[in-house]
């Protein structure tokens, strides 16, 4: 394994607290698949099913937080602590309007997405409860997203994992209370999401305004009538957009055809899918440094530590990956096993696990 140059120490300095915070994304949809998937198939279906519209719903507007990241890193960059409270305060308003649009949607997304990905009919009234009681937390997601892409800007990649931390796991134990102790099943991972979700608003909003505060630059809620700015904003977003679409629109594609294959299939793919997620999100950690340091770099016209930046997070990334590859290969069937103890499942997913042995290297 390589060892880190001294050149890779603020490339660690960010990358191991987003890494180790991304990492508790999927380890909850874990908890979720591991607390339904002693109830039955149907279930295990239905909440695969129910994350990955959610999911898909949410991730279009990814932009909140890879757009801001990049705005904010540069006027960190550059010294321009109140140009970072601007983007603040436009990343806060645009995720919150965004939000309660989708919430207001919510009832023809649900049908919408049920039309295409067409499950059986054992689990499409469970997909759907599960949905509709998601979607309540829409707001606070992409609220979330804002904070997590300021809080980059600002180099608090600690703070992150402070957030992560506490609606992540706030998120597996309320998993438990209500899905397990209380019985409410599905419906109670469902609301566990969206109580630690809403959580974790209020913690993301209260570090960046105290944050910003403690800077000397106060958020400033005239600046999102910064038109020019507003335009710039509009002009990256809007490619970040297209790109994103594209991933979770194959991501949704492949969901929606694994639905109409039977419940089994789309229990097993489900399960797969969390383990692609948790090398997505373990190698995400990078790709947050690398926004980080090459907006900082931009900010300042940096071009040698914009460099550095590239190759420091590529190579690393690659090392993780092969990581990822050797415990999947060496503990890839006990993994599965925490997650369900129904055989058939097992066996299924035992089936396609070369594939995501193999899938961290590409």
């Amino acid at each position: 394994m390589a060892r880190p140059a001294p050149a890779d120490v603020p490339m660690w300095r960010l990358a191991l607290p987003m890494t180790l915070s991304n990492l508790t994304v999927p380890l909850v949809g874990m908890v979720d698949t591991a607390v339904v998937g002693r109830i039955g198939v149907a279930d295990i279906g239905a909440v695969a099913l129910g994350s990955s519209v959610f999911a898909f719903v949410c991730w279009v507007f990814v932009f909140i937080r890879m757009g801001t990241t990049g705005f904010a890193a540069q006027a960190w960059g550059a010294g321009n602590v109140r140009e970072l409270s601007n983007w603040a305060v436009r990343a806060f308003l645009a995720a919150a309007v965004i939000g309660v649009i989708l919430v207001l949607l919510s009832m023809p997304l649900r049908w919408l997405a049920l039309l295409v990905t067409d499950p059986a009919p054992g689990v499409a009234p469970f997909a759907d409860r599960y949905l509709a009681i998601r979607m309540w937390s829409a707001p606070a997601v992409l609220v979330n997203f804002a904070a997590v892409g300021l809080l980059l800007g600002w180099q608090r990649a600690d703070l992150v994992l402070a957030h992560q931390l506490l609606v992540n796991v706030l998120n597996c134990g309320l998993d438990l209370w209500l899905g397990v102790h209380l019985g409410y099943g599905l419906a109670g991972v469902a609301w566990a999401s969206v109580l630690a979700e809403w959580s974790g608003l209020v913690l993301a909003v209260g570090m960046t305004i105290a944050l910003a505060r403690r800077q000397g630059a106060p958020l400033d809620w005239r600046a999102v009538r910064d038109t020019p700015a507003l335009r710039r904003a509009l002009r990256v977003n809007g490619d970040i957009f297209l790109r994103t679409l594209l991933a979770v629109g194959s991501v949704m594609l492949f969901t929606a055809v694994g639905s109409r294959m039977g419940e089994l299939i789309l229990a097993a793919n489900g399960i797969l899918f969390l383990l692609q997620t948790l090398v997505a999100y373990g190698l995400d950690g990078f790709a947050h440094a690398a926004e980080t340091l090459v907006g900082s770099a931009a900010g300042r016209r940096d071009r040698a530590s914009l460099r550095r930046a590239v190759l420091s997070t590529t190579r690393w990334a690659a090392v993780v990956a092969m990581l990822f590859t050797a415990t999947f290969l060496g503990a890839g069937s006990h993994i599965v096993a925490t997650m369900t103890d129904i055989p058939e499942v097992q066996s299924t997913v035992a089936l396609f696990l070369p594939w995501a042995i193999v899938l961290p290297l590409v």
